[in-house]
């Protein structure tokens, strides 16, 4: 298949190689020229603007940071409307709020263009390895004629529902990562605070109930204290952010995701922001006054 790709940054770059690397002829756009450089070396086109991507491919994929970036880069001057022809679709593949993902779709509908919404789960580690999780909404015709390119880049993909269910099943995503995240750093805080051998207490709890993939990646990457970011603190931040606004619109209590967006407000103000969001640990470390750096 023919895709434009915009938005070339820790996920989006592995993405787009990989992309190339199943056949598809790629495109790229972005507005730092540098980003564009190791997929130009790959091969890709080489587009002065989102406009032009549209007029290349009748595909094109968004992954960058928030809700106003994709409006920019869709619906902006010199966006994918200003180039898109009828029948072209438009993948957001950025972690924005269900509602904004249901308003960039009606716009972009009102220009010609399909939108679907499609965050994927993974991290940087699934970005490069082609094994993301990837959660769609929108229309699913347009959803199984790109699935080529889902396949390209993610283990697994999944259509939700209508506009916005993809954005949907990724803050539910957030929910459940952020808060296993909070939930192994002060369990193992809480074993090195008793004067136990954190390690071992992981291994033991790897054989019961208390399983998880978070305790068992995540957990590792802790003790090893190997917090090269993966999927940087403030990004988790800004997913909880997500979370804890359509809970309020949507009149919901949500305690323990309140509480995990909280410390995640701590790490960003304490400086931890760039770390992964696994060096919760040494926040918690901090707090309890064993931080060990």
């Amino acid at each position: 298949m023919d895709v434009g790709f915009i938005g070339l940054g820790l996920m989006g770059r592995p993405m787009a190689l990989n992309l190339i690397k199943a056949g598809h002829t790629v495109h790229v756009w972005s507005r730092r020229r540098a980003s564009m450089q190791p997929l130009l070396e790959a091969g890709a086109g080489d587009c002065t603007s989102a406009a032009e991507l549209a007029r290349r491919a009748p595909v094109t994929i968004s992954m960058v940071a928030d809700a106003p970036d994709v409006e920019q880069v869709t619906l902006g001057a010199d966006g994918v409307a200003d180039g898109a022809s009828a029948g072209h679709i438009h993948i957001d593949m950025s972690t924005i709020a269900p509602a904004a993902a249901q308003s960039l779709a009606e716009r972009l509908a009102a220009r010609g263009v399909t939108a679907l919404d499609a965050p994927v789960s993974g991290g940087e580690i699934g970005a490069i390895n082609a094994t993301l999780t990837i959660m769609a909404g929108g229309d699913v015709v347009a959803f199984e004629r790109v699935r080529p390119l889902f396949e390209a880049m993610g283990r697994s993909a999944t259509h939700i529902g209508a506009a916005g269910a993809g954005q949907v099943a990724k803050a539910c995503n957030q929910i459940i990562t952020g808060v296993g995240v909070a939930a192994v750093a002060e369990a193992l805080n809480f074993a090195h605070k008793s004067g136990v051998d954190a390690a071992k207490v992981r291994e033991a709890l790897l054989g019961g109930f208390a399983y998880s993939r978070i305790l068992e990646n995540h957990g590792q990457r802790m003790l090893d204290r190997n917090f090269k970011p993966g999927f940087k603190a403030w990004m988790h931040q800004k997913d909880l952010r997500i979370v804890m606004d359509e809970a309020h619109r949507l009149g919901l209590a949500l305690p323990s995701s309140a509480a995990t967006a909280q410390m995640f407000n701590a790490m960003v103000g304490s400086g931890l922001g760039e770390d992964d969001s696994i060096a919760m640990l040494k926040l918690l470390e901090r707090m309890s006054g064993s931080a060990d750096e």
